[in-house]
């Protein structure tokens, strides 16, 4: 059996994928409907950070065990299993009937996503045939990623005037549903066996495998692939993430209207998702790099424009979206196929899950100071220094392009 070209892994990415739309789904969906938890169950405003924080924490810390969890249960184990997490904390938030019950039932759907995420995508780079399809497959699940924003918002749109917790319920039941139609499909799919089949089997080995040692005792080229990816994702980050939560808020406090702001995000996401299915075409080949190239550039130019702009709601709509094109060219696709082609397989996870987990802990503290940045009074400064954040992050993304040409790595 020819095993590039019989084998169709177009079932292992959608299955990889549907991990990613419960990823964001999780987050979106959860930040679009607080406010109904709020007022359905009473709680405080404390309560409403509370629940926020566990989130974004429950995930972190499911990446950072992502790499133990899939050594222990093994990499095809974990990816096949791990969601049923996922599918006992939605039905928990959905049937939800006090503050102890949500907060129990997000921190489980958050922890299976923080986990999914760095063991898909070393399943995606472990199975693939060779670097250049696994750089195409990995890049593809941020399309899914974009989905589930896609999907939560629109489903939290559909049903906003519905009463009591009915519209939160019937989001977080999407993504009950995805979530069990995931563990199925892994599970069941005879094409995704057969992919796993004919992947290098997995190593039995009693000498542990130490994340520490890779970098500060192996090869030094290890350590530069890790400072230059990481340094790059949390800058990166640190501005997605700032859009992605405020993005709304920045638009109302412009004196956009509600609904404005709204369309105006749905409008945007539908342009990631467009510019992210274009950039998996190339992913897996030299344009990648020009593509990067473009990608930060528009980044930085968009953020001055911003910062120049800024009381304008038809430009700063045209800014974000420049902002939104480059970040999808120069962001988390590229750092997900860097972090899968840099290290040896049996460390993407912990090294994915690490960059994963610390990355979302910043933007979890960074968070707190984020409404009063974004306000119209401080919003060019904001930009400005976000612009420059994005330089240093650029900088240290060509330097991983550079040390991976210099180690014949990757499409160079």
């Amino acid at each position: 059996m020819n095993y590039k070209e019989e084998i169709n892994y177009k079932p292992l990415v959608l299955s990889s994928g549907l991990g990613s739309v419960l990823g964001s789904g999780l987050i979106v969906g959860i930040a679009s409907t607080i406010t109904i938890w709020q007022n359905v169950l009473n709680l405080t405003t404390s309560q409403v950070g509370i629940v926020s924080s566990l989130l974004t924490f429950s995930i972190a810390i499911g990446s950072f065990l992502a790499g133990k969890i899939s050594k222990k249960m093994g990499l095809v184990n974990a990816f096949n299993k791990i969601n049923i997490l996922f599918i006992i904390g939605s039905i928990l938030i959905i049937l939800a009937k006090n503050f102890p019950m949500l907060s129990v039932g997000t921190v489980l759907a958050g922890f299976a996503t923080g986990v999914d995420l760095p063991v898909s995508l070393t399943v995606i780079s472990h199975d693939a045939p060779d670097e250049k399809k696994s750089a195409e497959m990995i890049s593809e699940t941020q399309v899914y990623w974009t989905i589930g924003i896609l999907v939560s918002v629109i489903v939290a749109f559909i049903t906003s005037k519905m009463n009591g917790a009915l519209s939160a319920q019937i989001v977080m039941g999407t993504m009950l549903l995805v979530s069990i139609l995931t563990i199925v499909f892994r599970n069941t799919n005879s094409n995704i066996k057969k992919i796993h089949d004919l992947a290098p089997k997995e190593v039995k080995n009693d000498k542990k495998v130490s994340l520490i040692d890779l970098l500060f005792k192996g090869d030094k080229k290890y350590l530069q692939f890790f400072v230059c990816i990481i340094v790059f994702y949390c800058g990166w980050n640190l501005l997605a993430n700032t859009f992605g939560q405020f993005q709304t808020f920045m638009l109302v406090k412009a004196n956009a209207s509600q609904t404005f702001a709204t369309g105006a995000g749905l409008v945007l996401t539908v342009l990631i998702l467009i510019v992210a299915m274009l950039f998996s075409k190339i992913a897996g080949g030299k344009n990648r790099n020009v593509a990067f190239s473009i990608g930060i550039i528009t980044i930085i130019t968009a953020l001055i424009g911003l910062a120049m702009t800024a009381s304008n709601i038809v430009l700063i709509v045209v800014w974000l979206a420049l902002q939104n094109i480059g970040s999808t060219l120069a962001g988390e696709a590229m750092y997900k196929v860097w972090t899968q082609e840099s290290f040896p397989s049996e460390y993407r996870s912990s090294v994915q899950g690490f960059i994963n987990g610390f990355s979302r802990l910043l933007c979890a503290g960074f968070a707190i100071i984020t409404p009063v940045l974004v306000m119209p009074e401080n919003i060019r400064t904001t930009m400005i220094a976000f612009a420059g954040l994005i330089a240093i992050a650029g900088i240290f993304g060509f330097l991983q392009i550079r040390l991976q040409k210099k180690y014949n790595i990757g499409r160079n």
